[in-house]
Formats: structure tokens, C-alpha cells, sequence
């Protein structure tokens, strides 16, 4: 029975950076714990190197944010009759709605909550954008 030192000790000997080991021999090495082989082969490397990643780059997926109000999900507890607490996430009531914009002279299709609906309706569009820092020209 040999311990955790004397294959690492036989590893480093093997694979010694003096010796030259081409990937013909390397295979496949078997754990001595598990069982599990784990592949060396270039072509294993060649498949997971080819499929592009890009770190920096991010899906575009509209946020379930209200832009006027600033309105999100809420973190809260579903309750079962046995008082069992469970997470959920009760979001915020978004929807597109063409709204008329007086000073534009035309439609502007936006994405809000319905309580930014009624502060609009209030207030007036120019005002509450004006607030939040939105520009309607844009849209």
C-alpha cells in the first residue's frame, strides 16, 4: 500500500519537467482514492480552449426595474399553513405602455410600473422624466 507522499513524490519523479513526457504517454492517469480517470489528451484541451468565452461581455436582458421610480424586487417569505418559510421574490408590476409625449409631439413606447403609470398621469410625462434623469429623445 503506498500513501499520499510517496505517489506524490513518485508524480514529481514522472513528471519532471528534465524528462520529456509527450501526451502518448500520459493517457490517462487513475486515482488511487476513486477511481476516476482524469484525460490528458491535447484533444481535450483543444475542444475546451476552442469554444470562445468572453468574460467582459454580458447578455442584454431587460431588468426588472422600474426607470422612473426605481422600483425592484422585494425579498420576502412564502408561508405554508405549517409556518414553513420559504424565499420568494414578489416583483415589480412592469408594462409597456405608449404614452403621449406633448413636448415631442408623438408616442414614446416605455417599459414602467403601474405606480409610474399614475405618477405620469399626475404630474405629467416631462416632469417625472425630468426627475428620474430620463431622456425622452432618445426613444
Amino acid at each position: 500500500m503506498t500513501t499520499m507522499a510517496t505517489q506524490g513524490a513518485w508524480l514529481r519523479m514522472t513528471l519532471s519537467p528534465k524528462s520529456t513526457v509527450t501526451s502518448k504517454e500520459l493517457g490517462f492517469l487513475t486515482s488511487q482514492l476513486s477511481g476516476i480517470r482524469i484525460s490528458h489528451a491535447p484533444s481535450d484541451v483543444i475542444n475546451r480552449i476552442s469554444v470562445p468565452s468572453f468574460p467582459g461581455i454580458q447578455p442584454i436582458v431587460a431588468r426588472r426595474i422600474c426607470p422612473f421610480t426605481g422600483k425592484k424586487a422585494n425579498r420576502a417569505n412564502k408561508v405554508s399553513f405549517s409556518n414553513h418559510k420559504t424565499k420568494k421574490l414578489q416583483f415589480v408590476n412592469l408594462q409597456y405602455k405608449r404614452v403621449w409625449w406633448e413636448a415631442g409631439k408623438r408616442f414614446v413606447k416605455l417599459r414602467l410600473s403601474t405606480k409610474a403609470l399614475k405618477t405620469i398621469e399626475k404630474n405629467g410625462l416631462d416632469a417625472v422624466a425630468k426627475k428620474a434623469g430620463i431622456d425622452l429623445r432618445k426613444k
